[in-house]
């Protein structure tokens, strides 16, 4: 009695870990999504490389605005037989550039528009990071479920070795039954102990991701709204909305405005100086002290570079060449990952409908056959191949609806719409356009908005 008391408690343990029993201290999917938007390291990454892409249009500005720089000098000078003269002096200087071949202009615009290439690589990330918190997540509740099922089985083979004992002990069974029901319940303690090995690395990365702890788990669903009706419509949101193709699209216009920046340095150059300064002397024949301003204005007309600038054009073009054709691979690749998720959620919704089936079927003859072996008609290791037919079962049911939900967040992800916003994870969403705001147009000063 108490061998079937402690399969009774092992029992209802492992009913515990299954979808219907839910610890009201559970994480669910959308809250281990917050944690990862606002604590992974991959993604706070990105936003860093976004505030330093915005660095590049103050950087580039600086072309419209003036130099100005303060000089100081002493000298001592003396000649043959005569008196020494010692002269400081103190000045500065301003530069102004006036006109550059549209040099400036272009590249505030190229920074500008890697800025924007930044901010869908930003995107893009999210996207990243969010589907691997979601697919580690139901990686987790997956191999608990099986974990749980492993457990369940061998509590049941447990009672199959000790119901084959007493039966070979009474006369009517063979010790060859005992051993098959012993190497079923060897082979089903193995099957858990992998299980349970599979939980905790699914749950180490699950982890790493939130950067944080979860011990528990809720039950899982594929996201409610936004998935689109066929794969042609998939595919059109995908062309105009997936990151990945419109930061490519954005590096083409940053391309072009490369080109045209190149192309500036054989223009003239025009720009105005001026200087103001004050010198003082020890001698006598030289006033002391004396001042001097000067203002002029110059232009330079570039004629022979070495070739330079003209190598510098050409590798701007293949580059802006580059860029278009990556955009087509992008295309390419967002097209092929779209039909990807999109079978895949078909085929997944299909094999969980044919494992609920299979499920059901196989428990049927499970119980047929232990009912039939009472009768004498069936041997124990018709039990056993019965009994593995329907872990399998729930086996291949557990990883069908699984897929179903990784499949519904890769969807999602493939067309450009997984983000925090659209799933509502009820987090502050990062703005990249505060940092851009707060320092595109600054003209000095060391410290970042953040203060550091």
């Amino acid at each position: 009695m108490q061998i079937r008391l402690s399969h009774v408690a092992l029992l209802a343990a492992s009913l515990a870990m299954l979808p219907g029993a839910r610890d009201a201290n559970a994480e669910t999917i959308y809250e281990a999504l917050a944690k990862a938007y606002s604590n992974n390291s991959e993604l706070n990454s990105a936003r860093a490389g976004v505030r330093v892409q915005d660095e590049n249009v103050p950087l580039a500005k600086s072309g419209y605005r003036p130099r100005v720089t303060g000089t100081s000098g002493i000298s001592n000078s003396s000649t043959a037989g005569g008196p020494g003269v010692s002269s400081a002096s103190f000045g500065i200087e301003i530069d102004q550039s006036i006109f550059d071949g549209f040099q400036t202009i272009n590249n505030v615009r190229a920074a500008k528009a890697r800025v924007l290439a930044e901010r869908e690589n930003l995107r893009n990330t999210e996207q990243n990071v969010l589907f691997d918190t979601a697919q580690a997540y139901v990686d987790v509740l997956q191999n608990r479920r099986i974990a749980a099922l492993r457990q369940q089985n061998l509590a049941f083979l447990e009672e199959q070795v000790r119901a084959a004992n007493a039966r070979f002990e009474v006369g009517e069974g063979t010790r060859t039954d005992v051993e098959q029901a012993r190497a079923s319940r060897a082979s089903a303690l193995a099957q858990l102990t992998a299980a349970r090995a599979a939980a905790q690395s699914s749950q180490a990365v699950l982890e790493q991701l939130t950067a944080s702890s979860i011990k528990s788990v809720s039950p899982a669903s594929p996201p409610g709204r936004g998935l689109p009706s066929s794969l042609d419509k998939a595919q059109a949101i995908a062309f105009s909305e997936h990151p990945a193709i419109r930061l490519r699209q954005h590096l083409v216009d940053a391309g072009l405005f490369d080109v045209k920046s190149a192309e500036g340095r054989f223009l003239p150059q025009v720009g105005l100086s001026a200087s103001v300064s004050r010198t003082y002397t020890d001698s006598s024949t030289i006033p002391s002290p004396s001042d001097t301003a000067t203002i002029g204005a110059r232009v330079t007309v570039p004629i022979y570079q070495g070739g330079q600038a003209s190598a510098n054009v050409r590798q701007r073009k293949e580059l802006l060449g580059q860029a278009r054709i990556n955009t087509d691979v992008s295309r390419d690749q967002v097209r092929a990952a779209v039909t990807s998720a999109w079978t895949q959620l078909v085929a997944s919704r299909a094999t969980v409908s044919a494992s609920q089936e299979t499920v059901r079927a196989a428990r049927l003859a499970l119980q047929g056959v232990i009912e039939e072996r009472d009768v004498g008609q069936r041997t124990t290791l018709d039990v056993l191949d019965a009994q593995a037919t329907v872990v399998e079962a729930q086996v291949g049911l557990v990883q069908a609806e699984r897929n179903v939900i990784v499949a519904s967040y890769a969807l999602h992800s493939a067309i450009g719409r997984l983000s925090a916003a659209r799933l509502g994870l009820g987090v502050k969403a990062h703005d990249p356009e505060d940092h851009y705001v707060a320092v595109k147009d600054k003209w000095y000063g060391l410290r970042t908005p953040d203060g550091r």
